[in-house]
């Protein structure tokens, strides 16, 4: 199930990591092993969570790499919901062969 309107993973950072431990963002970065410039956009919201900085993510605050992605991901998919129509899309459906007695007749399914 998908969250409503789920928070930038980097407000996640910083309001249950960063700020709990009464971090400072230079403090972050030394621990994480990247520079203000790398980090600083993600607590920001304008980067997102790369499969790297989760495995930094989950060495220094805890959660496997995969969770830390999850988040991303949630926002990732909540956002593209926001802004793609797709009011007009319907499934392909694939064909499949129903062998009725002498006669074959295809009939459609959609998976």
């Amino acid at each position: 199930m998908r969250m409503h309107n789920p928070p930038h993973p980097g407000e996640f950072i910083r309001e249950l990591c960063v700020e709990p431990l009464d971090l400072t963002v230079t403090e972050a970065t030394e621990a994480l092993g990247v520079t203000r410039k790398t980090f600083s956009p993600l607590l920001n919201g304008r980067a997102g969570i790369s499969p790297e900085m989760a495995l930094r993510l989950s060495k220094v605050f805890g959660r496997t790499p995969e969770g830390w992605l999850r988040l991303q991901l949630q926002f990732d998919l909540w956002k593209a919901e926001q802004s793609i129509d797709m009011t007009g899309l319907k499934r392909i459906e694939a064909a499949t062969v129903d062998k009725r007695a002498d006669n074959e007749s295809i009939q459609r399914t959609a998976y």
